[in-house]
This record gives structure tokens, C-alpha cells and sequence, in this order.
């Protein structure tokens, strides 16, 4: 999992409405050459479109996000989730992903939070909310007493297009989670062609930090 989310650099924070989006945003993302999906646990549709994808377009390494519970990493995982993400950290969450064998990355924003994920096995973490945590300094910063320990993070929370590349250029970032190529709106529209260019364009800026 991390070895592909080093590949690619981004992962689309995703929220679906409907299981019937779920095959054609899998498409549009592949079309722009991103097969990385996280599906965020804020909707009732999310455990069947991870579902949906995981079955028919099992090319994605597809996610799942805003993991609050034990009981929604169980049904991520019974759904085909191959990683998991949440917020914050929460130990129990972390013992179950770490129980059913599912990659999970919890949220931290402090030097405490890194320490507590880190004692827990967890060394891709979720960095949130990025934008007013501090972001790309405080991930430098962190970097200074834990880089050495293998800890990657995947910041998410207040990045777009303008500032991603500030981001990746933190030795620690792994990836950045970002929903404007993936934006509601356009999904609800059914804007395939355009979430495509955006994804492209963003896989294109990031290749160049590379």
C-alpha cells in the first residue's frame, strides 16, 4: 500500500451519495491515471461503493475513510477496503484494523499523537487538519525527532492545487489527501471528463517533485 501511495503522491478524498457513482468515478480517475480511492464513511452509500469498486474495477487500491468505530472498520474491511483512514486516533479503531490485517492510517496533529500512532505500529499517519495545524512547517518540523523512525505522513485538510506542491516537498509527506479533483459537486454532475483533467494535472505537478 505505501509503495503505491509513494508512486502516485495523492489520494482523493472521496464522498459518494450514490453506489451508482462509484463505477464511473473509479473510471475517470483511472482515465487520468490516478488508481488510488479513498471513500470516505460519511455517507450510508459508502460501504457499497467500496464495495462496488473493490468487485469491478479491482485495478483501485481503494480506502476508506473517516473510520470513527470498530464497527465501520469491520464492515470497510467486509466491503473490500484494502487501507483505512481516520481523523484522529482513536485506540480502538487501531486495534481493530490491526486485528482484521487492514493498513490503517490514524490522524495526528501533535508530537503526542505521532508517538501514540507510532507505538501502535502506525507509520503512515494521517496528518489533519493540515491547513490549521500548521501545515507544511509543522510537518518539517516534525520531521526533525521522527523522521528517522520511518514515519511517512499523508497530510490532509485545507490542500488544493495552489499549495500541494509546498506539501510534497516535505521529505515526509508520502501523499497529499485532497478532494478538489474529486469535488461533490462535480460528481453529483456527473463531470467525469473534468475530474479526469484535474486529476491529470495534479498527477503531472506532482510527478515534477519527484
Amino acid at each position: 500500500m505505501i509503495e503505491r501511495i509513494l508512486a502516485k503522491r495523492i489520494v482523493p478524498v472521496i464522498v459518494l451519495d450514490d453506489v451508482e457513482q462509484a463505477e464511473p468515478l473509479a473510471d475517470a480517475l483511472l482515465a487520468g491515471g490516478l488508481d488510488i480511492m479513498e471513500i470516505t464513511f460519511r455517507t450510508t452509500a459508502a460501504a457499497a461503493c467500496i464495495e462496488r469498486i473493490a468487485r469491478n474495477r479491482p485495478e483501485i487500491l481503494v480506502g476508506a475513510g473517516t473510520l470513527l468505530q470498530p464497527d465501520q472498520v469491520v464492515r470497510a474491511r467486509e466491503a473490500g477496503a484494502k487501507f483505512g483512514l481516520a481523523p484522529g486516533l482513536n485506540p480502538e479503531v487501531v486495534a481493530k484494523a490491526a486485528k482484521l490485517g487492514l493498513p490503517f492510517s490514524p490522524g495526528v496533529m501533535t508530537p503526542s499523537e505521532v508517538e501514540q500512532a507510532l507505538g501502535a505500529g502506525c507509520k503512515l499517519l494521517k496528518f489533519f487538519p493540515a491547513g490549521t495545524a500548521g501545515g507544511s512547517r509543522m510537518l518539517q518540523a516534525l520531521a526533525g525527532p521522527y523522521g528517522h523512525t520511518g514515519v511517512h505522513f499523508i497530510p490532509t485538510g485545507g490542500i488544493n492545487r495552489e499549495n500541494m506542491l509546498e506539501y510534497l516537498a516535505v521529505p515526509v509527506v508520502a501523499a497529499i489527501g485532497g478532494s478538489w479533483m474529486v469535488d461533490r459537486k462535480l460528481i453529483q454532475a456527473g463531470a467525469w471528463d473534468e475530474i479526469t483533467r484535474l486529476t491529470r494535472e495534479a498527477l503531472d505537478a506532482a510527478a515534477a517533485t519527484a
